[in-house]
């Protein structure tokens, strides 16, 4: 399997001098999807935004395909890349219909080309084109915006995307709801995912490779069962945080 992304000892410091990223080097093999775990402060967003250039390496090198980021258009390079936040980032202006096919529209496709790969991709998301697409986003529940978000992102077919926290937001049934659908809709699509996440359940569900950040430093790269067996101390504080509510039950039933 090709690498999609790779990182080359990446490191970034602010204008102070706190580093953010130190010495990152990782490939992220075509078509999977990988989630980025760490505290915050860790340098998970730092990393994911290198990748589109929002963040610009004080030193080593990033790759997409091969190619240097550097050497990239920064408006093609950033039209190819699907890029989904937490809190969507829709223009409160626009419908539904518009704002996914904005990068379409900046690319000036034809109309119609525009309002057929908006209604399909409003489709693929699970929001019915007759029902949502003439929406704004008031009109939208959370997890209807982050429906239409992802459908914006996937526009104009980019074989990556960068998803920030995207469902951190949502209530636990409907994060759920959107991890399947976001599961079954990358199992079709084979998009190449950098899925920045706090949480564990959602890292494990959804991802091929699990990264674990550390004050800058990459401190784990494991495929999910390995993760869970991991002896590496802040590999286990990981897990052990995210089993306190289980461990207290058994502690009570034990009682």
């Amino acid at each position: 399997m090709s690498v999609a992304i790779e990182f080359r000892n990446v490191c970034f410091a602010t204008a102070e001098g706190r580093l953010l990223l130190d010495g990152i080097s990782l490939a992220v093999e075509e078509g999977t999807t990988t989630a980025v775990l760490g505290r915050s402060g860790s340098g998970k967003t730092t990393l994911l935004r290198t990748v589109n250039r929002m963040v610009e390496p004080t030193s080593g090198e990033v790759l997409v395909s091969g190619r240097s980021v550097r050497e990239a258009d920064l408006i093609a390079l950033r039209r190819s890349i699907g890029y989904v936040i937490q809190e969507t980032g829709l223009f409160p202006h626009m419908m539904a219909e518009r704002d996914v096919a904005l990068v379409l529209e900046a690319e000036s496709r034809p109309r119609e080309e525009r309002v057929r790969r908006s209604r399909a991709l409003l489709g693929a998301v699970g929001l019915e084109p007759e029902q949502f697409a003439g929406r704004y986003p008031h009109q939208l529940s959370g997890g209807q915006r982050q429906r239409v978000g992802l459908a914006r992102a996937l526009a104009a077919e980019p074989g990556v995307l960068l998803m920030d926290e995207p469902f951190g937001a949502l209530d636990p049934l409907t994060r759920a709801e959107m991890q399947d659908m976001m599961r079954g809709l990358m199992a079709r699509l084979k998009k190449t995912v950098l899925l920045v996440t706090h949480d564990l359940d959602e890292a494990l569900y959804l991802g091929d490779r699990i990264v674990l950040l550390s004050a800058g430093k990459l401190v784990a790269n494991l495929g999910p069962e390995e993760f869970l067996r991991s002896q590496q101390p802040e590999v286990e504080e990981y897990v052990r945080a995210f089993h306190r509510g289980e461990e207290r039950a058994a502690e009570e039933k034990r009682a």
